[in-house]
């Protein structure tokens, strides 16, 4: 069975549950331990650039849960629109909007209230007007075709059920031709099978939701983009030994891609 056909057999009410429940908490409570790295040591060893990360504000980088850097491919350009889907506190939003400048504009989107009280908060404090966070699901982007000219997420999308959705929603706002996707996120070697992939309390772990990756390729460009650039974040590491049992296993691994929407 495709590892598709097997994620839309997840119970997504309860996925979307303990979702909101660690998010939640990585929101209101940065420095506990959790069963990823977190906050600033993780930018940095992912390969976030000092200076950017200096000219943001902290407590955005203390939440920062990402699995990969995608800068360097997303190639952001003063005057640019760009959307990051999953924004969760904002930092990757934030030093988005530092690449866009005043004549640019980022939105981010996020499910989880507390994560984005905070990203707003944040924006208030420093009297933002180049961005804004939203409530929304990124399957369904409450967003007109052809908005932006980036969209960007990190370790997002492994933990939706409808992958298909999701892209086709990036290629639709996506402006034909010049748009362009850049993300993070975790997929795996080889299928994964039925009993983790149909666990939501894998999925919250970023395990169970990761696709194999010729698919996960495949249902990017069946609505309209082309993958052109692939990298294993090789400084990307699971903490939880259900995880790191995946990855020897499965080939479970962090990846950063780039792709084109097509004219």
């Amino acid at each position: 069975m495709e590892t598709t056909a097997l994620q839309q057999r997840v119970d997504t009410s309860d996925l979307e549950l303990k979702v909101k429940s660690m998010y939640r908490d990585v929101a209101l409570n940065p420095r506990e331990e959790y069963h990823f790295e977190m906050g600033r040591p993780l930018a940095e060893k992912l390969g976030y650039n000092t200076n950017d990360l200096n000219n943001i504000h902290p407590a955005s980088i203390e939440s920062f849960a990402g699995v990969g850097y995608f800068f360097d491919l997303a190639g952001i350009k003063p005057g640019d629109k760009v959307l990051d889907l999953g924004s969760g506190s904002g930092m990757d939003a934030f030093i988005a909007a530092l690449k866009t400048g005043r004549t640019g504009y980022v939105t981010g989107v996020d499910m989880t209230d507390e994560q984005l009280d905070k990203a707003n908060r944040l924006v208030e404090d420093f009297n933002l007007d180049n961005i804004t966070f939203v409530k929304g699901k990124i399957e369904q982007l409450d967003f007109d075709d052809a908005t932006f000219d980036v969209v960007i997420s990190n370790g997002v999308i492994n933990l939706c059920p409808e992958k298909e959705k999701v892209f086709a929603e990036v290629a639709r706002v996506l402006k034909p031709g010049t748009g362009r996707m850049a993300i993070a996120d975790i997929v795996s070697e080889r299928q994964l099978p039925e009993n983790i992939v149909c666990n939501s309390t894998l999925w919250a772990s970023c395990i169970g939701g990761a696709a194999q990756e010729d698919n996960y390729k495949s249902i990017i460009e069946a609505p309209g983009m082309q993958v052109v650039d692939v990298k294993r974040n090789t400084s990307y590491e699971f903490l939880s030994k259900s995880a790191k049992g995946a990855c020897d296993k499965y080939g479970v691994k962090s990846v950063s891609l780039l792709a084109n929407r097509v004219s």
